[in-house]
């Protein structure tokens, strides 16, 4: 028997199978759905390790825990550190002023600046640099982490968890919704084109009143465009709304994008407290992590060290919902 069986192979699973495993844990996971792959909210992630930018409408925990999950992913995957730019059009400027007092760690960028860093944006006459900020790509990262713990002598079993395990770690995201009764699925809706005329290197975020739109480069001309947050539970397709929407913002970027392929549509429901914060909690046999919200992989690195120190120090982080343990 390992001392530790993991529930659920996501990035909140993986991340809590690999702190667990480092502290000298034998874990097995358990995730009827196989590896991770489509099934899964974490397949359709942004990646965008940007706590700076996150906070313009974030609690604090999200830019302080979230600075610590550049170094945790580049010590585990691959990560590129060219920062985040974020533009508006000249008509919402406002609004980007509005985005610098609630932020911090930018440089202000103007159109040369911006033509430097972005070639295919210098039509955007002010901006700002978060050069702090990372991505990745999250499908290889799911993989580099699953291979690690592998190498780690980590059993996968594609089957439920058995009943009446020693100690467990639920990660099931929304699925815990079974005992987690205030947890609740905001849907989100994003779209993977290929735009071979354009070469963005960086996470841009374009300001728009109606439709916020972040572009995340994925490499060989290939973008994530995301993404909807939608108080809904209904995850079966995206309207016909979010799409034009999404779409249209991206051609108010640079009007390329019109000309782009739509090679993947993902929607799915991302588990959220009342707050939009991770919580752990212990009940009896089982410590639940979840509540990752948008901040999927930039939180799950302090999720997993907070539910690490917990189930392996009896020690308790800031997560830890001691009100419901």
């Amino acid at each position: 028997m390992s001392d530790v069986a993991v529930i659920g192979a996501g990035v909140a699973g993986l991340a809590v199978a690999t702190e667990l495993v480092a502290g000298g844990a034998k874990v097995d996971v358990y995730d009827p759905a196989g590896l991770p792959g489509p099934h899964g909210c974490s397949w359709w992630a942004g990646g965008m390790l940007a706590p700076w930018c996150e906070f313009e409408n974030a609690e604090e925990p999200v830019l302080r825990l979230g600075q610590k999950a550049i170094e945790w992913w580049a010590s585990k995957t691959e990560i590129t550190r060219k920062g985040t730019l974020v533009v508006a059009s000249a008509r919402d400027l406002p609004d980007l002023r509005r985005f610098a007092r609630r932020t911090e760690a930018f440089s202000e960028v103007a159109r040369e600046d911006i033509a430097q860093l972005e070639p295919d944006l210098s039509r955007f006459g002010k901006g700002l640099h978060f050069e702090q900020e990372a991505h990745l790509d999250p499908r290889k990262a799911l993989q580099d982490l699953y291979r690690g713990l592998v190498d780690n002598k980590v059993t996968f079993h594609r089957q439920l968890a058995p009943p009446r395990l020693p100690l467990s770690v639920d990660c099931r995201g929304l699925h815990a919704r079974d005992t987690l009764h205030d947890l609740r699925g905001v849907k989100g809706e994003m779209l993977i084109i290929r735009c071979p005329d354009l070469t963005l290197t960086r996470p841009i975020r374009l300001l728009h009143p109606r439709m916020p739109l972040y572009i995340v480069p994925r490499g060989d001309g290939i973008y994530m465009l995301g993404a909807t947050m939608i108080e809904s539970e209904d995850s079966s397709r995206i309207t016909a709304r979010s799409m034009l929407e999404l779409l249209s913002a991206a051609y108010a970027l640079n009007p390329a994008f019109g000309e782009a392929e739509v090679l993947e549509i993902g929607v799915d429901l991302r588990p959220a407290f009342a707050d939009n914060l991770p919580r752990i909690r212990r009940l009896g046999r089982t410590v639940y992590a979840n509540g990752l919200y948008r901040h999927g992989y930039l939180l799950a690195p302090a999720l997993a060290q907070g539910v690490a120190d917990l189930v392996l120090e009896n020690k308790y982080s800031e997560m830890v919902d001691e009100d419901r343990a």
